[in-house]
Parts: structure tokens; C-alpha cells; sequence
């Protein structure tokens, strides 16, 4: 019962807030993220900051090439299917992390790649 009224929860203040909510149902269960523009998804997530990093890396690895990161400040660029990606890692509280992910071809938004992406390593970081 609770975790209905939580997705509608998160659902209403997302849509008072400008951002668009997306719920992205899989075989691993609901993952839950938001549009913060055209070209960019985010959400969080409980899984802790390095196995997340670590789920990033290995998605990136195997969809693309890395152009540079930054563990620490939890940066990272790569090259994935002719686009630009760029992800961010936010250590939110000890063991909440947000992941945000945005994606451009040919300076055009590519929004359909930067929520494959975030699904991607969403999963991977379950697993």
C-alpha cells in the first residue's frame, strides 16, 4: 500500500517542480527517474556511491569510450553511439546517491540514449 501513495508522491511534487517524471518498469522492478531538461534524466538510488561508479564504468565500457573521469568528484565523459555523454555521481547521504546522466548528438539532445544509459546502470548496480 505505501509504496503506490510514494510513487504518487513523488509524481505530484516532480510535476510541480517543472521536472518530468519518468517510471521505467523492467524485469528488475520500477526504476524511478526524472527529465531535468531535454537531454538530461536523474535519479536516485540506494545503492552506494562506488558500486555505482563501478556500474557506470563497466555500462560506459561496453557501449562506448571513456574521454575522461573523475572518480572522486564523480565525473565522468564518453563517446557512446556518436554522442557526447556526460554523467555525474552525487553523494547524496551515506547511502543514497543520485546519478545524472545527459547525452547530446551533434549538440542536439539525445534524451532517448541518456535514459538507456541511466536504466543501464541502474540495473547493473542492482545486480
Amino acid at each position: 500500500m505505501k509504496a503506490p501513495r510514494v510513487i504518487i508522491i513523488a509524481a505530484i511534487l516532480a510535476f510541480l517542480s517543472g521536472c518530468a517524471p519518468l517510471i521505467i518498469g523492467g524485469a528488475v522492478g520500477v526504476l524511478g527517474g526524472y527529465a531535468v531538461s531535454r537531454d538530461t534524466i536523474q535519479g536516485e538510488t540506494d545503492a552506494d556511491y562506488e558500486r555505482l561508479w563501478d556500474s557506470t564504468m563497466a555500462v560506459i565500457k561496453m557501449r562506448g569510450t571513456v574521454t575522461a573521469e573523475d572518480e572522486l568528484k564523480g565525473m565522468l565523459n564518453a563517446n557512446v553511439d556518436s554522442s557526447k555523454v556526460w554523467i555525474r555521481l552525487i553523494r547524496l547521504t551515506q547511502s543514497t546517491t543520485r546519478l545524472k546522466v545527459s547525452a547530446r548528438k551533434h549538440h542536439f539532445p539525445s534524451f532517448t540514449l541518456a535514459q538507456d544509459l541511466f536504466v543501464k546502470i541502474m540495473e547493473e548496480a542492482r545486480r
